[in-house]
């Protein structure tokens, strides 16, 4: 074995050109398949991220404008969500829906002593913490009492707590700021997402009560069962569409009258998309992987038509056969892995880089900041198999022209 180790470093050594053609068309296939991946992989790991915060079956829905005339009335008239509508979403389809609460926004100051901050407060119910994550660092979320009671409590993000107290933001937590002319508690710090947005918290109740709003409802939020496709998906909004149109005296088949954001139905289409992008980029990646192996085939096929005479000359001192396949089959997987190898490691590298530069930004999304290419990276068990895959292919692809030259008669081989 040894000495068949030295002839193929000796081989490979005196036909430098061959050697590392070969080479190279290994190591860019393996190369071009984990980059591609891991540029793929980047890309579903930013989607899941900006909703892993979200809970799946769960709906929003925000008023919008009539464009059909009904009953009398123009159309482009606005669509305020009022108290009814919540009571239809909970009472009505209570069969489906599960949890039922709203959001109403409301432009305010905080202030606390000389530092103050101008913000949106979110009046929200106890459930907006399971529909929109909220990661709370200190204290609690609004709950059910805060609720009840209409208690003037708030919840700010560390950011905003900073500005508030820029010596010691903890310490904000229990005390009392002023918003506008009403004494506020705060009860709560949580980690601002720095997607943009610095909204505070507060009571549902609360801010519907102090700002005189105490029939426009903001937005529905609410989580469902029971609708496990698109189909059944669909075929509910039309129905709460309908029976909210029926509550605003708009057309039931007006569709521009309220916005639903199916965060079900959006998960459904992420995953389509995902699974879309991982299907193309495995068949460009086994394209490029193909193409490596047509490369190697073509080389080693070149090779044993070079090394003819001198498998001729070894079988006519008595070499057998096998001797000869064993030689040209061990040289093609030691090239083939050690290329691969080397391919494998430049792949890795690849995605280390395409982490470093893009992998840790942010990109304006129009409604705020988002990473949308997170932990470009590919398994190693990926990166193994794919260059197993090449190896074993690479050496099928030289076993053919290498069994040709070893049944070839030592006279032919001489006159070739």
């Amino acid at each position: 074995m040894r000495d068949i180790f030295a002839e193929i470093w000796a081989t490979a050594r005196n036909n430098k050109l061959r050697t590392t053609l070969t080479g190279f068309a290994v190591a860019w296939g393996i190369f071009m398949l984990i980059t591609l991946l891991g540029a793929g992989n980047g890309l579903i790991n930013g989607l899941m991220q900006q909703n892993e915060g979200r809970f799946t079956n769960s709906m929003v829905v925000y008023g919008g404008s009539t464009s059909i005339p009904y009953n009398g009335l123009k159309e482009g008239r606005w669509i305020r969500l009022k108290n009814s509508d919540i009571d239809i979403t909970s009472k009505e389809f209570g069969g489906v829906v599960d949890e039922v609460g709203a959001m109403f926004y409301q432009n305010a100051t905080i202030s606390n002593g000389a530092n103050y901050i101008s913000t949106y407060i979110a009046g929200v119910w106890p459930n907006h913490n399971k529909i929109n994550k909220v990661d709370i660092l200190m204290g609690r979320f609004i709950n059910k009492i805060d609720l009840e009671e209409q208690r003037k409590v708030l919840v700010i993000s560390n950011k905003q707590a900073e500005e508030l107290d820029p010596k010691d933001w903890r310490g904000m937590l229990g005390k009392y700021v002023k918003v506008g002319s009403f004494a506020f508690r705060i009860v709560g710090i949580f980690k601002d997402d720095e997607n943009g947005r610095a909204d505070a918290f507060s009571s549902y109740s609360t801010i519907q009560t102090i700002f005189n709003h105490t029939d426009d409802a903001g937005r529905i939020e609410f989580t469902f069962h029971g609708l496990p496709d698109e189909a059944s998906n669909d075929a509910f909004e039309n129905l709460y569409r309908t029976r909210l149109n029926a509550n605003h005296q708009a057309a039931p088949e007006d569709r521009s009258t309220l916005w639903l954001w199916n965060r079900f139905t959006e998960n459904l289409q992420m995953e389509k998309g995902m699974s879309y992008i991982r299907t193309f980029l495995w068949i460009v990646g086994l394209f490029t992987l193909l193409s490596g192996i047509v490369g190697v085939g073509n080389i080693m096929l070149i090779t044993v038509k070079e090394r003819t005479r001198e498998f001729g000359i070894r079988k006519a001192i008595g070499a057998k056969p096998w001797t000869i396949l064993r030689m040209i089959i061990i040289e093609s997987v030691i090239i083939t892995t050690i290329f691969g190898y080397i391919g494998m490691v430049l792949g890795v590298i690849g995605t280390e880089v395409m982490d470093a530069k893009f992998g840790h930004s942010d990109y304006d999304m129009g409604w705020g900041s988002e990473s949308i290419f997170v932990n470009p990276s590919v398994g190693i068990d990926i990166c193994i198999e794919a260059t197993l895959v090449l190896v074993v292919a690479g050496t099928i692809a030289g076993l053919i022209p290498s069994i040709k030259a070893a049944r070839i008669r030592p006279i032919m081989a001489l006159n070739a």
